[in-house]
């Protein structure tokens, strides 16, 4: 598994889980849980813990040396720019790298000098530098109003805070982060870099050994690490702040703090939305998700080209499903819900016991439960047309962006500033599979009238008298948008011109504004409404317990702290390593255990007793891939790329005594460096001595 979110388009977008035990608000948290933020990580806590002597400087390093991918986390590792994160966080800019003669994925990326290094399209590196409190301001913002209104209000305050701190500078990122379902707002502005290349990866096998049936699970052995480099002006990126390489491995007990960017959590849900996301949601999502790996399986199978286009979507779809049906089960475990329910239950208590809180915060709870009613009606038709439209065809998202972009134009919306971006993200030369394209919006409009029916009135918009799979061939055999020099003169064409000159932009443009109305709908009755309800249960909380809990994750730097260690279950002590020699034993020659080539080759060689694989108890999720394990002393010794079979339910809660971090440790990648792929140069940079 890969604890990856999905690589985020944010230019062309406007399990067996046991019961975890989730944390008490308000009850200072002894163990190993929580993702932090750098401005409220508990040092007193952490110290105390462990004999420790950390400090506000020590965390400004850290934060500095670390780094925002797209979909995942990474950190610089030496002065020179370069960039240690997962394998899994590189394969889609291998797979564009790659042709039908070279395989960047399947035989790794190595090369002997940095003019070698190839630019990975649309990848950006981001740093946090400054973390500043906007609570008020935010709250202010909209006061007294409601729905579409509110909404306007808040995003404009956005924009002026945005401007006010980065005020167009393409070198910076300013983003205006709510915490605590709203309780809290924060600006975080990046360091932005938009010059990434790839620098080294190994052969996906010797990344992904054991495949799916390893994936969430311990002992592993996969070598989940790869380096990109930052460039700018044409030159790589001087990085002072960096981590210092630590190519001794991990000991037992030894505290571990894995940095990154978690993507998303959902611990401070209220039980109505956990009830709707268990009975309704993740049922839906799961059910089609397993179809449609079905059909990219059977695609694969039909010929060597095909297998090696469908590696990466494949990989990411079965990583969805087995993570999602992990949450599933948590939810459907009574005794977690119970725990959940009784939390809920003393919160709320206590707002009783306090009239002048009551009175301030009203019964969101009661809110929010009418609102899922609203949204239960309303989510498969805003699944279908707003969500997952397109079924995740890059074609339509193009399509709908210049549909969209043109028809802004026309009403003289589009700033220049918009159209530029755009113009860059649409410019990507990027490899686009026309059958993958075809299966994927096939799927959807399948789906779509499945779930909507035939006689639904969108449906029958969308498909008029065609087939699904029909349609979809149709559209993307014929349309031009393959090509980015079309995509970025399209940007200036009129509504009218697009439609006669691309298919599916005309259909995608003809559908689209049913699709907003559908987005509309949902902002008004379910987004905006559960936004300001669960602010004040956010209020709540901070009123009756303090600020001593940490907020759900949000795709944001955090902090984890933890130590190195294994667990036991049902009678099983699972150890906290596993060694390199390990791998030759576990390998059977047939996929998913077929041991990569270089690692065959290398066996007499390499070192058979160091550590592979660890285990830590800190605690993580999706977007922490790639995130850098590091010691006391701020030296990394790990890149964090999984969670074992406990942590699936670690979107909701977490368990000390079972949910687990997996990391690849610097050991190891070292001697892959050093005996399995040669390469002296990225020694030398992270300060390896041959």
């Amino acid at each position: 598994m890969k604890f990856r979110s999905l690589r985020l388009s944010l230019v062309l977008s406007a399990v067996m889980a046991v019961s975890p035990m989730v944390a008490v608000p308000g009850v200072a948290v002894a163990r190993e849980e929580g993702m932090w933020t750098f401005d409220n990580f508990p040092l007193a806590t952490v110290n105390q813990k462990y004999g420790l002597s950390l400090d506000q400087a020590w965390l400004d390093r850290v934060r500095l040396a670390s780094v925002r991918i797209q979909g995942c986390s990474a950190s610089f590792v030496s002065p020179e720019g370069l960039i240690l994160t997962n394998h899994h966080c590189v394969v889609g800019c291998l797979q564009e790298l790659s042709s039908p003669e070279t395989d960047y994925v399947a035989d790794g990326f190595l090369v002997d000098t940095r003019e070698e290094e190839k630019k990975c399209p649309g990848q950006t590196a981001e740093v946090l530098t400054d973390i500043v409190d906007v609570t008020d301001r935010m709250l202010m913002a909209g006061v007294g109003m409601q729905g579409q209104d509110f909404a306007r209000a808040r995003q404009a305050e956005v924009a002026r805070i945005a401007q006010e701190n980065c005020a167009g500078d393409p070198k910076l990122n300013c983003q205006v982060v709510d915490f605590y379902r709203g309780g809290r707002f924060a600006l975080y502005k990046y360091r932005r870099y938009d010059d990434v290349r790839i620098a080294f990866a190994p052969e996906f096998q010797a990344a992904f050994f054991g495949g799916d049936p390893d994936n969430f699970n311990f002992p592993r052995y996969a070598l989940d690490a790869s380096f990109l480099r930052a460039y700018e002006d044409g030159r790589p990126v001087a990085t002072p702040n960096h981590l210092k390489w630590n190519a001794n491995a991990p000991r037992e007990g030894e505290p571990t703090f894995v940095v990154g960017n978690p993507g998303s959590t959902s611990r401070l849900l209220t039980m109505s939305q956990l009830e709707r996301l268990r009975d309704q949601q993740l049922p839906v999502t799961l059910i089609q998700a397993s179809e449609l790996r079905g059909r990219f399986l059977a695609y694969a199978a039909s010929g060597e080209e095909a297998k090696r286009v469908s590696v990466d979507p494949i990989f990411g779809l079965e990583n969805s499903f087995k993570a999602q049906y992990g949450q599933h089960q948590a939810l459907l475990d009574p005794g977690f819900m119970a725990t959940k329910r009784e939390e809920e239950a003393r919160l709320r208590a206590a707002v009783e016991a306090d009239p002048a809180l009551k009175q301030r915060i009203g019964d969101p709870w009661t809110e929010l439960e009418t609102i899922q009613g609203v949204a239960r009606d309303l989510y498969l038709p805003w699944r279908q047309l707003v969500q997952s439209a397109g079924g995740g065809s890059t074609l339509f998202s193009y399509a709908r962006a210049i549909g969209r972009a043109s028809a802004q134009n026309a009403g003289g919306q589009l700033t220049a500033e918009r159209k530029a971006q755009l113009e860059t993200a649409l410019g990507e030369e990027t490899p686009i599979y026309l059958e993958m394209e075809e299966i994927r919006l096939g799927y959807w409009l399948s789906k779509t009238r499945e779930y909507l029916t035939v006689d639904h009135p969108q449906v029958k918009a969308l498909l008029g008298k065609e087939s699904p799979e029909g349609l979809a061939d149709r559209v993307i055999a014929g349309t031009r948008l393959t090509d980015p020099a079309f995509r970025v003169a399209a940007l200036s064409m009129t509504p009218e011109e697009l439609a006669a000159a691309d298919p599916l932009i005309a259909w995608v443009m003809a559908n689209d504004a049913a699709a907003q109305a559908m987005g509309g709908e949902w902002n008004q009755k379910v987004t905006i409404p559960t936004a300001q309800a669960a602010e004040r249960v956010a209020q709540a909380r901070f009123a009756v317990y303090g600020s001593n809990i940490y907020p759900d994750a949000t795709f944001t730097l955090r902090i984890s702290y933890g130590a190195v260690q294994g667990w036991s279950y049902r009678g099983v002590d699972v150890p906290a390593f596993t060694r390199i020699g390990g791998l030759f034993d576990r390998h059977t020659g047939a996929e998913p255990f077929n041991a990569a080539s270089a690692f065959l080759a290398a066996e007499g060689r390499v070192n058979k007793d160091l550590v592979y694989n660890f285990a830590s108890t800190n605690d993580i999720i999706g977007g922490n891939s790639g995130s850098p394990v590091i010691n006391a002393r701020g030296e990394v010794i790990g890149a964090a790329f999984d969670g074992n079979i406990h942590s699936l339910g670690g979107n909701f809660g977490y368990d000390a005594a079972l949910n687990r971090t997996v990391s690849v440790s610097t050991a190891a990648i070292t001697e892959s460096l050093r005996v399995v792929y040669p390469q002296p140069r990225l020694l030398r940079e992270l300060g390896v001595r041959g």
